[in-house]
């Protein structure tokens, strides 16, 4: 066989054994959202659409899910290996099962979405005014769940509140027939079901956020499993690089974003998701905080603070360290996690 012929064959060998190492070497991570597929999952799609997750060596599946909370047991059960989801549902998890629960490693939502709905026109202007008023909420949601503290913190006695349950479908139009003075609501699922009914929510309704009256807390960002840390630590980083690249070109192309999202889903409502992704984005993504650390990153004194709110609200058996609940070492550099200036 002439040498010439003999390198050849060579080369072409290597290149598909090389090739076929690469497609071995791919990691498939199982994503769950929180929530069904909205404008503020915008990020996750535009990392897989433009490539960036493929360049990473992953192979991202997404699914819709249950709720920030159930996203946590999800993951613990194995199904999922990352997802987006509620950091104190981490906390809950992890005091009860250290080792075992998933762990945040790219807060997304530096403020909690966590607030009292109430008229523009009502006399509840702080949370003391709630005195002898009627709240509604969901029996079980975190919201209500954390109200006793919130309480407590603004000098409310528990007592003078009377609490009505209801179903999340049902918080605004309560309010709205004057059956409940207040809500405690979402803030993400609430102000776009009030922009569904035609009303405004900035003008027509005063928002009173846990976070502004003593309650001081982080939410929702991506979290992995312990399995998918300890075989796939690159993974994790690579998945991390793909998310902050797209943060930034989803916000600097809202309308392309929500574009995108229509073909995936063409069911979605292109105007109100664009309207949630930039409501969400300036409320709870864009803070202080993120501008000075980074989207992604968080304090540890104020992380310490809102493990300490958990433990007294669900009445854990410890309390957990913050290493135990969020991992920064797979964050990329602070300037990528910086967001860009966001459209009005």
């Amino acid at each position: 066989m002439p040498k010439l012929l003999r390198i050849a064959i060579g080369l072409s060998i290597l290149a598909f054994a090389t090739g076929s190492a690469c497609a071995q070497d791919k990691v498939r991570i199982h994503f769950t959202l929180d929530w069904k597929l909205q404008g503020i999952h915008a990020w996750f799609y535009w990392a897989q659409e433009k490539g960036y997750l493929a360049r990473e060596n992953i192979e991202l599946s997404i699914d819709q899910g249950d709720g920030s909370a159930y996203t946590v047991t999800r993951i613990m059960s194995g199904t999922y290996d990352a997802g987006f989801g509620d950091v104190n549902a981490i906390i809950q998890n992890t005091a009860q099962r250290p080792g075992v629960a998933p762990v945040m490693v790219y807060m997304i939502y530096s403020k909690a979405p966590f607030a009292l709905l109430t008229k523009a026109t009502s006399p509840i202007r702080t949370v003391a005014d709630l005195k002898g008023h009627k709240l509604g909420a969901p029996a079980g949601s975190a919201a209500l769940t954390l109200f006793p503290l919130l309480a407590e913190r603004n000098n409310l006695p528990l007592d003078t509140v009377t609490i009505q349950n209801m179903t999340p479908a049902l918080q605004e139009p309560l309010l709205l027939r004057g059956e409940v003075d207040a809500s405690a609501v979402f803030t993400a699922t609430s102000y776009m079901n009030l922009v569904a009914l035609n009303l405004d929510p900035d003008k027509d309704f005063r928002w009173l956020y846990y976070t502004d009256y003593g309650l001081d807390l982080y939410s929702n960002g991506v979290m992995v499993s312990q399995k998918l840390i300890h075989e796939h630590p690159e993974a994790v980083r690579g998945l991390l690089r793909a998310l902050a690249r797209s943060m930034r070109e989803v916000l600097e192309h809202p309308d392309a974003a929500i574009d995108m999202l229509a073909r995936i889903q063409p069911l979605i409502n292109k105007d109100i998701e664009k309207r949630r992704l930039l409501y969400v984005t300036r409320t709870l993504i864009d803070t202080p905080e993120s501008r000075r650390v980074g989207v992604g990153d968080i304090s540890d004194k104020r992380m310490a603070d809102a493990i300490a709110v958990a433990v007294k609200a669900y009445n854990l058996p410890r309390t957990p360290a913050v290493s135990e609940v969020f991992d920064r070492s797979f964050l990329p550099p602070t300037a990528d996690r910086m967001l860009p200036r966001l459209p009005k």
